[in-house]
């Protein structure tokens, strides 16, 4: 069967061509048009339609350079199916290095959308008829917030999905977070329709981190061989099964003060241990920060100021821990000595 033309807001790319295209999408104060930037690269052969998304917050910037790297694969040219490839969702966020949009509203809590509604609403609805409604499959692309930083992670409702499972098993990072849906995200939307969606976090806000980009460059290509967009590899080396969480809370500080951590992103921890002490600037009152459970530190915060009941160590919990400490020293040792 021929592969057809796909089209973007009017934009007909052909079969075996790529283009970049400007999806418009509101104005500026001052009449100035804004767009959100695509690039279709359309195989020439049918396939899957992968979308593949960065910056929905628009300080989230790991994923915009993962989108970067991916379009300079040379093996694109080898394509099955179609890859839409979005490296900034929020251009609002993104040029005012703000999570929000101009309203304060999160565009990751505004989908299905509506035309006729708030400027998230409208994004949504348009990225959702544009894009979302004709992907296959989905990978949406995130890092902690600002001040906090996430180990390299994927997170998915795998119940739901078996093909979406394997998607995060292919992907090659050692946690598995088995989330559950945000009301209005993008992948509530899409898993509600069926569509198999990973969600990546990785590093932490305004930052590039090579140890989180380079996983997400290479996972997102092993899941376009899992299902069939690119040609497998025999000389690669399959990633260590990943271990899902069952899973997940945070320490909070127990006081207001200065925050000095005892371990680091990744680490194992045991229930009521210590991750690190809160104390005032003249250390006469000190309160440790306490893991609830034994897990896996898989998100932290990067501020030393803190405020009682804050949020700052997240920690996953496993049942086989042995594993999953093997694996995460593994992956970390991999990026810290192979240079990326």
């Amino acid at each position: 069967m021929a592969q057809e033309a796909f089209t973007l807001v009017g934009e007909r790319i052909e079969p075996g061509t790529r283009r970049q295209v400007d999806v418009p999408v509101a104005k500026l104060y001052t009449h100035a048009p804004m767009h959100i930037p695509v690039e279709v690269v359309h195989g020439r052969q049918p396939g899957p339609v992968l979308l593949v998304c960065g910056a929905i917050h628009g300080d989230e910037l790991n994923g915009v350079e993962i989108v970067r790297r991916l379009l300079r694969l040379p093996n694109l040219s080898r394509l099955r199916g179609t890859l839409i490839a979005v490296p900034v969702v929020n251009v609002f966020g993104f040029v005012q290095q703000s999570r929000y949009l101009p309203d304060r509203r999160d565009l990751n809590r505004c989908f299905p959308g509506s035309e006729g509604g708030s400027l998230g609403s409208r994004i949504a609805a348009l990225m959702r008829e544009e894009m979302v409604d004709r992907a296959t499959h989905i990978i949406d692309l995130h890092t902690g917030a600002i001040h906090r930083t996430n180990l390299p992670q994927i997170r998915s409702q795998l119940r739901q999905n078996r093909e979406t499972q394997a998607m995060a098993e292919a992907f090659g990072v050692p946690v598995i977070l088995n989330a559950e849906l945000r009301e209005g995200s993008l992948r509530e939307y899409a898993q509600n329709r069926g569509v198999p969606v990973l969600t990546y976090e990785a590093g932490e806000a305004l930052r590039f981190d090579e140890w989180a980009i380079a996983p997400g460059v290479r996972g997102i290509r092993r899941v376009m061989r899992l299902i069939g967009m690119l040609p497998a590899d025999s000389r690669r080396r399959t990633p260590p099964p990943a271990e899902v969480a069952n899973g997940s809370s945070w320490a909070r500080a127990p006081i207001d003060g200065i925050l000095r951590p005892r371990v680091r992103l990744g680490a194992r921890v045991a229930k009521h241990q210590s991750l690190g002490v809160v104390a005032d600037p003249f250390g006469n009152d000190e309160a440790p920060v306490v893991a609830n459970a034994d897990g896996i530190v898989i998100g932290m915060s990067n501020l030393p100021l803190v405020n009682e009941g804050e949020a700052l160590f997240h920690v996953a919990r496993y049942q086989e821990i042995d594993d999953v400490e093997n694996a995460v020293e593994s992956f970390q040792s991999r990026y810290e000595t192979t240079g990326f």
